[in-house]
């Protein structure tokens, strides 16, 4: 087991930094990416990344993961890194204290790292060697003190919280904005088997519930009554506000896209061929 360091700045080897256990938010190889790796290579890293170390003589890595991410793409194998020396709980408020400024949180990301300050402020509130400012904390409730400090108000933490009882699949609808908030809510009151018939529902369809309906199953599941027919009749009601959707396999798309666009990349492509058609059908039709 090597020494530990002492706290202060320093550059540590990549190889020695591991990731902070369960890091609720994602790092993407994306268009953001490649303007962070561009900007790390012309003017340098502005800002340390910070690290504490671990038992095992590695570094656990609690803010600056996307700048981890950005070395390494550049094939770059020492960063510059804040060493401070925190506890379990304190590691992870100043984790999520310190992604809350970041400019895109998906819902997943909110529930996870509210969830995850929450339990470390109720942990904290149950020590006897609090600071000063930590016994401030007392006379408030912990989602209390998560909202003013993310900018949310409490309730609004308990439903970000909420979230973190759905399954993969339904926070991924929630992440790329076809569920809404109101409807998944309701959907986490449901045990796991039930979720898992409502996907496979989805993916059939390409349905999905309404606020009205998940409201149905969850005081169906609460009765003891909600089942896969169940589900499926709710969701095979008409509903008003269902918008059309449109799905077109990578495979048909291939045929006219570039090669080797990424997911932006092609989707700017086809609304910009699809803009000129629009435009030249208009142009036909005046004549």
């Amino acid at each position: 087991m090597k020494e530990k360091i002492i706290v202060g700045e320093h550059d540590i080897k990549l190889n020695l930094i591991d990731s902070f256990p369960n890091h609720p938010y994602h790092v993407f190889d994306d268009v953001d990416m490649e303007e962070l790796v561009a900007s790390i290579k012309a003017n340098g890293l502005l800002n340390p990344i910070v690290v504490r170390n671990k038992a095992d003589g590695q570094y656990e890595l609690i803010s600056g993961h996307r700048r981890k991410r950005a070395y390494e793409i550049l094939k770059i194998s020492k960063i510059r890194a804040i060493v401070v020396d925190v506890d379990d709980n304190e590691a992870i408020i100043m984790m999520v204290d310190s992604n809350c400024q970041r400019s895109k949180i998906l819902p997943s990301e909110k529930a996870f790292s509210y969830k995850m300050k929450l339990d470390a402020i109720k942990r904290q509130g149950k020590r006897t060697d609090l600071t000063c400012a930590k016994v401030e904390h007392k006379s408030k409730k912990s989602r209390e003190i998560v909202g003013e400090q993310t900018g949310e108000s409490a309730a609004q933490v308990a439903r970000y919280i909420r979230l973190t009882y759905l399954i993969p699949e339904l926070l991924e609808f929630i992440d790329s904005g076809r569920m809404k908030m109101q409807p998944a809510i309701e959907l986490s009151y449901l045990d796991e088997e039930s979720q898992r018939d409502l996907v496979d529902i989805i993916d059939d369809t390409d349905v999905f519930p309404s606020f009205s309906q998940t409201v149905r199953m969850r005081k169906a599941f609460n009765n003891g009554e909600l089942t896969y027919e169940l589900i499926a009749k709710i969701m095979a009601e008409d509903k008003a506000n269902q918008k059309p959707r449109y799905r077109f396999s990578a495979e048909i798309l291939n045929q006219y896209l570039p090669a080797n666009l990424n997911d932006k990349q092609a989707e700017d492509y086809v609304l910009n061929a699809l803009s000129h058609y629009k435009k030249y059908i208009e142009r036909k039709n005046s004549k």
